[in-house]
């Protein structure tokens, strides 16, 4: 294979594609382009392998992954140093290290051929592995990259989000193909015309969503729901202000749109927060007795009976002597025991209904300890965000919040969005809806909560459940079943809104299987290793 010409700018111009086709003001069509460049440059590679070892190959694709995660990402340097570096260095280090892997695999397989599924495998694979290890970021997943036009992924029902990202890899691959056959002297014309096979592959999943989109129609079957934006600076008073101050602001604000036929009123993720200058810790060991606990029930509650209020928190529980101590568990400083911490939410509802569910898909380095048994002893040195430091505890099942027999809710908890089997989990076991519950105050108006924000609509086309979105500072939405996100609120201003949403029962494929692509891909990238291992082996002997 001859050298394809600037070669050296193909690492450029690949994440140059990666960031434009990126939400929320990307151009998502650009991601069935974006991996062709380093497809090139892997060729030339493997052409010239005698000349090349397998690992150059790393040090060729990283500054495109470094720019693509660098201009989508950026933004989370308003809250974190640690984070952003996590999010840019590291997560671009691993991409290269999964594109490096599809080149060795290339190398040792007989048929260099069969090292494109390898790409896809490996690629899948890795997006899987940010959904469930301690250093889990799958924000950048590929099939997130469609989460703007909600008219192009219907489909996800089937496939989940992970389908996007194999519709995308294999479109790359099939570009390709016909770049690379023009380039070894194919003629022009002839080369165009193998073009019918990505274009075909990106059209038939295409016209199936936009056909599933303008016909889709939704049971009716109403809920009213007002969402709360209170809108309190996360990093200049939400730790400062006193709770009781708090919850008259949100209380006040909900009772602008919120009457006698309002179902839910939904408030944002720790919106309610302990006073540690007075003490005044938010113990799940005695609720009933708390002061905010009483200030909902007494305020909001009596004034909408009917309604359910769901509202974050910070909590703590304690354990008694003789409890099994989880290893999220912190000891106390000045006295014998133990404790957890967490991020809460509650459903209040008529006395004594109070149901909770923990966040329990954690930030790393924020409310998860990464690789706990490597780096416990430098506890002391996690992130501090208004009082959270270390890992937070977690539920071990998803239970929804239950109304009746007819209607359950899925609270989700702010990062929990962005993890489609997570969410499908509520749905198997009942919910008929989603809040999501979060605080994107600390990314500042950038891209952060833009993206967080659409992630609502890939949630909503996967399960078909419709989502009320309540954000601190926003954007607070609706989003209907067919993931269009209705009355969005400005950022950064307080906001109330109203809407009737769909509760659905149906099961979709994709929540009764899950991620069936990745988890495929798994044992594919297993398989495909052995191969090209014992491929090489045998080539030894």
């Amino acid at each position: 294979m001859k050298k394809p010409p600037f070669l050296s700018f193909y690492s450029l111009i690949s994440g140059l594609l990666f960031s434009l086709a990126w939400p929320a003001n990307g151009f998502p069509p650009l991601l069935f382009l974006a991996f062709v460049p380093l497809l090139l440059m892997e060729g030339y590679f493997l052409s010239n392998r005698s000349n090349n070892h397998s690992f150059g190959i790393f040090f060729r694709v990283w500054p495109a992954f470094i720019i693509w995660n660098g201009l989508t990402t950026w933004w989370i340097y308003n809250s974190t140093f640690f984070g952003v570096t996590m999010a840019v260095l590291i997560n671009s280090v691993f991409m290269s290290l999964t594109f490096w892997l599809f080149h060795f695999m290339r190398r040792r397989l007989k048929n260099p051929s069969q090292g494109y599924l390898g790409l896809i495998f490996a690629w899948i694979s890795f997006e899987f592995l940010h959904h469930h290890w301690d250093l889990n970021w799958p924000w950048l997943s590929l099939g997130n990259g469609f989460s703007a036009w909600p008219s192009w992924m219907q489909w996800y029902e089937f496939t989940g989000m992970f389908g996007g990202s194999l519709w995308v890899l294999v479109i790359n691959i099939l570009v390709y193909k016909v770049i690379q056959s023009w380039l070894d002297g194919t003629s022009l014309k002839i080369a165009f015309r193998k073009l019918w096979l990505p274009v075909a592959v990106m059209a038939l999943p295409l016209a199936v969503s936009l056909l599933m989109y303008y016909t889709y129609r939704e049971k009716t079957a109403p809920v009213d729901v007002v969402v709360v934006q209170p809108n309190i600076d996360p990093y200049e008073e939400q730790y400062e202000l006193p709770a009781d101050l708090v919850i008259e602001h949100a209380t006040k604000l909900a009772l602008t749109k919120a009457d006698s036929l309002t179902d839910f009123v939904v408030f944002p993720e720790s919106m309610v927060q302990p006073n540690w200058s007075s003490g005044l810790m938010i113990w799940e060991n005695d609720l009933d007795n708390h002061p905010t606990i009483n200030m909902f029930r007494n305020g909001l509650l009596k004034e909408l009976p009917q309604a359910g209020i769901v509202v974050g928190y910070s909590t703590y529980r304690s354990y008694e002597p003789g409890e099994a101590i989880p290893s999220t568990a912190r000891k106390f400083k000045n006295s014998e025991g133990y404790y957890d911490a967490f991020n809460t939410a509650f459903l209040f509802r008529n006395y004594p209904d109070l149901q909770r569910t923990h966040k329990s898909k954690l930030t790393p380095g924020v409310e998860l300890m990464p690789f706990p048994w490597l780096l416990k002893p430098l506890g002391d040195f996690a992130i501090d965000l208004g009082g959270t430091v270390g890992q937070l505890g977690t539920d071990p099942e998803r239970i929804p919040f239950t109304i009746n027999d007819t209607l359950k809710i899925s609270p989700v908890i702010c990062y929990e969005s962005v993890y489609g089997e997570f969410v499908a989990g509520f749905v198997r076991n009942g919910s008929n809806m989603i809040f999501v519950i979060t605080n994107d105050g600390w990314w500042g108006n950038t891209a952060g909560h833009r993206q967080h924000a659409l992630f609502s609509s890939v949630r909503a086309i996967e399960t078909r459940r419709s989502v009320a979105r309540s954000a601190n500072t926003g954007i607070s939405c609706f989003v209907n079943q067919r993931g269009d996100i209705l009355q969005p609120t400005p950022y950064w201003e307080t906001a109330v809104i109203r809407q009737k949403i769909n509760a659905n029962d149906k099961i979709t494929l994709y929540v009764r299987y899950g991620d069936y692509i990745a988890r495929g891909s798994v044992l594919g990238l297993v398989l495909l290793l052995l191969i090209a291992v014992s491929g090489r082996l045998q080539g030894k002997k």
